[in-house]
């Protein structure tokens, strides 16, 4: 980077509506013995959860260059804006060994910037970290990597440390968070075109269900003191579905994938999962979202994060420089582009909500709310036995208890929602209801491990070789690759081999035409009568028969046309053979033995209703 004597955090400036920007002269190059470091100070470490469009990944993520300490973002703080006087981890020492001059002044400005933070004084703070900033852009590491390393973590520390300053200026003293600001530029009225148009049908609709779920989430957000124009999120998220799955796997209102959604306390299991549960994820989101804002402290980072994940968007401020963020949106031309549509939908939502007669959209048209009486019940039952206890239908209920994911109640205290005025009735009648007993599995899986033979299996899981052959049709080769899943049949089940299912035809023109592969018993299943009735119409002595026989059926059924056959040309297929003679595509196809995938030869004959 070249040297100025001008610098500034754009991005800071632009993302919270500030302007501090403000000449910096560098500071006297003064060597230290050694500098201490508060923990406010430290390079900042990151442990990120699992993202949004990377479902596969289970365990926190670490960024490159940190440790995984708890990050400053995480600390709590004092509603002045000032850090907390709570945390009082151990202070950490950097040696001037290995290190720049104008490194180590630049850390001893970012002590004195935390220590006017801690006293409130949030424009010294920031005027600190400014000429702090200065020093170490004038710092050549072209031949030492490890005073770039050094470099590049304070940099970003400095960076990260403003944004900290300017989210604790968002926290207001009653401990809530200021609103979200709404701009409008290009890309908001890109989305508000299409929700306007193309998408118009879609939001109308998410805005009909919104009624069900915004009171308790707007009532939660107020409890929470976050902004109540976040209960339209869901509206992006999901549509206001319950059961909203996306590709990365994530589900419910407030598309959590499964790791995000332990984190914050949503349990799923083999019967329930919490993600479903409009109450408990709402819950879930606002913790979500209040760790979000304390890293980040900007709505629109905040936003971005909980669409990607937080790790993603840490990772693409790192990789920035910050003095070619003129843009704010900048960041956003780095993400994904499902992000980078993501904040502007929402601010396009809400556009619209706030003028919703000038979009043409009435907000009045909304489902009511779910009434419901919350019952503990001891007894694992299935919900189509308790709704006739209710007096109301399976779905209904269902509707109120959407967590559970087959209907049927976990063993245990369970917390069941019943329509109002009709919990003691349940519970009065729950010892006549049926409990439910899980069916027997009719099988086991077992992955093949290196040695295993099907005589060996048979032997561990007490059945037979023929059986488990038979259930994953395999040859009588026996061979078993390693690494592949077979199913077991468990002892005392009865596995039958899987049989091709035959279309019965009561419509016909009275006579077939054996084709190879025909034989008496099939051509009697297909035609709706008996082997014995097919040889005494013809007064055949034996079942054998010849391609290309003729033989008479019983009954008088009726056809569209006469039967008749056609010899395939180069170029047919049967879809357009079909739609020639004006036939039903499968009807060709099973009055000719073949199916979607059987391929067809010039000169080959097809039979024709």
């Amino acid at each position: 980077m070249n040297n100025k004597s001008v610098f500034l955090i754009p991005l800071i400036v632009f993302a919270f509506g500030c302007t501090h920007t403000l000449p910096v002269k560098p500071a006297p190059h003064t060597p230290t013995a050694a500098i201490t470091v508060p923990p406010h100070a430290a390079a900042p470490a990151i442990v990120t959860s699992a993202v949004k469009d990377q479902p596969s990944l289970e365990k926190p993520e670490e960024v490159a260059g940190t440790n995984t300490e708890p990050t400053e973002a995480s600390a709590p703080r004092a509603t002045d804006g000032s850090p907390s006087p709570a945390d009082t981890s151990p202070a950490l020492t950097c040696s001037p060994k290995g290190t720049d001059v104008n490194l180590d002044q630049a850390m001893e400005l970012c002590n004195n910037s935390q220590e006017l933070w801690q006293k409130g004084e949030l424009d010294n703070a920031l005027d600190t970290l400014d000429q702090a900033y200065a020093l170490i852009i004038d710092v050549d590491t072209a031949d030492n990597p490890e005073l770039g390393r050094q470099k590049e973590d304070l940099r970003f520390m400095i960076s990260k440390r403003i944004l900290e300053i300017y989210a604790s200026r968002n926290i207001v003293a009653g401990g809530t968070y200021a609103e979200i600001p709404i701009h409008m530029n290009d890309q908001v009225k890109r989305e508000l075109k299409r929700f306007t148009g193309p998408e118009r049908k879609f939001f109308e609709a998410s805005l009909r269900r919104s009624g069900r779920y915004r009171p308790y989430i707007t009532a939660r957000l107020k409890e929470a003191g976050l902004p109540e124009e976040l209960s339209w999120l869901p509206l992006i998220e999901s549509g206001f579905k319950v059961k909203a799955l996306s590709k990365a796997r994530a589900l419910g209102l407030w598309q959590f994938i499964p790791s995000t959604g332990y984190k914050f306390g949503l349990k799923r299991d083999l019967l329930v999962d919490e993600r479903l549960n409009p109450q408990k994820s709402t819950h879930a989101a606002i913790g979500y979202l209040k760790e979000l804002h304390g890293m980040f402290g900007d709505w629109a980072t905040v936003l971005a994060a909980y669409n990607c994940g937080e790790g993603r968007v840490l990772r693409t401020i790192r990789s920035q420089n910050i003095n070619y963020l003129d843009n704010f949106w900048d960041l956003y031309n780095r993400l994904p582009r499902e992000t980078a549509r993501y904040v502007p939908r929402f601010l396009a939502t809400l556009h619209i909500i706030r003028n919703a007669e000038t979009y043409g959209f009435d907000l009045s048209k909304v489902d009511a709310p779910r009434p419901f009486e919350s019952i503990t019940v001891a007894k694992q039952v299935h919900l189509k036995d308790v709704a006739p206890a209710l007096g109301i239908g399976e779905k209904e209920l269902k509707a109120l208890n959407p967590e559970l994911r087959y209907n049927i109640l976990p063993g245990g205290n369970y917390t069941l929602n019943v329509p109002p005025g009709k919990g003691e009735a349940l519970l009065s009648r729950l010892s006549t209801l049926k409990e439910y007993t899980p069916p027997q599995r009719a099988y086991v899986y077992h992955r093949v491990r290196r040695g295993d033979t099907l005589s060996k299996l048979a032997k561990r899981y007490r059945t037979s070789v023929r059986d488990i052959r038979r259930t994953n049709k395999l040859r009588r080769n026996n061979v078993i690759v390693a690494g592949n899943l077979l199913k077991i049949p468990q002892r005392g089940k009865m596995i039958t081999a899987a049989r091709k299912k035959i279309k019965k035809t009561y419509g016909h023109s009275g006579k077939h035409i054996v084709v190879k592969g025909d034989s008496l018993w099939n051509i009697a299943r297909r035609y709706g009568t008996t082997t014995a009735r097919i040889l005494e119409l013809n007064a055949l002595s034996s079942s054998r028969l010849s391609i290309g026989q003729s033989l008479k059926l019983p009954g008088s059924g009726k056809s569209k046309s006469k039967s008749s056959t056609y010899r395939v040309r180069r170029g047919d297929s049967p879809s357009s053979i079909a739609k020639r003679h004006n036939m039903d595509l499968k009807r060709l196809l099973s009055l000719n033995r073949l199916t979607a995938r059987s391929k067809i030869y010039p000169g080959q004959r097809l039979y024709l209703d």
